[in-house]
């Protein structure tokens, strides 16, 4: 029984010195490169993606309470880093001209095929689960992006360069 007991207060322990050990927040509100300094984004499509998609796509997120516990904290700072690495609304613009095409499309494709928001994030965020109204309107929002990029630039401009392997 004394061995459970020290097991106990090791646990006890390291989950009180993890709560010193949190990651930056992403909270910068950096908008010098966003989207919307390019592309007209609509109030409805503003709505939907700060509801459904900023918290891990912008450089502003929403915490939730349970964000200030380890090892919740390092979870959710894992996806805003993986979602802000494949596609960051704030930081659009910076973006080849290429890759904001080819995101316009994955973009498409993951509200299309309901794969994005994640369930994961759905299933604490019921307000983000989006309607197929909502979804029409963000899929032809990102239709509209695509084509207005492919009307001003030209069409070698808009392939990525194939990875070497």
């Amino acid at each position: 029984m004394k061995i459970l007991k020290k097991i106990g207060i090791v646990i006890l322990v390291v989950l009180v010195l993890m709560q010193f050990y949190r990651p930056a927040k992403n909270d910068s509100n950096k908008m010098d490169n966003d989207i919307s300094k390019s592309y007209a984004v609509s109030e409805d499509v503003k709505t939907i993606l700060a509801k459904a998609c900023n918290d891990c796509h912008s450089n502003s997120t929403v915490y939730p309470w349970y964000a200030n516990i380890q090892p919740v904290n390092w979870w959710l700072n894992d996806h805003i880093k993986d979602g802000k690495k494949h596609m960051n609304f704030n930081e659009f613009n910076s973006y080849r001209i290429a890759r904001q095409y080819k995101k316009m499309e994955e973009c498409m494709k993951e509200v299309k095929e309901g794969e994005m928001p994640l369930e994961s994030y759905t299933l604490i965020h019921k307000n983000a689960i989006l309607t197929d109204a909502e979804k029409q309107k963000l899929y032809d929002w990102c239709t509209s992006v695509r084509d207005s990029i492919k009307a001003r630039y030209p069409a070698d401009s808009l392939v990525l360069p194939k990875k070497k392997k």
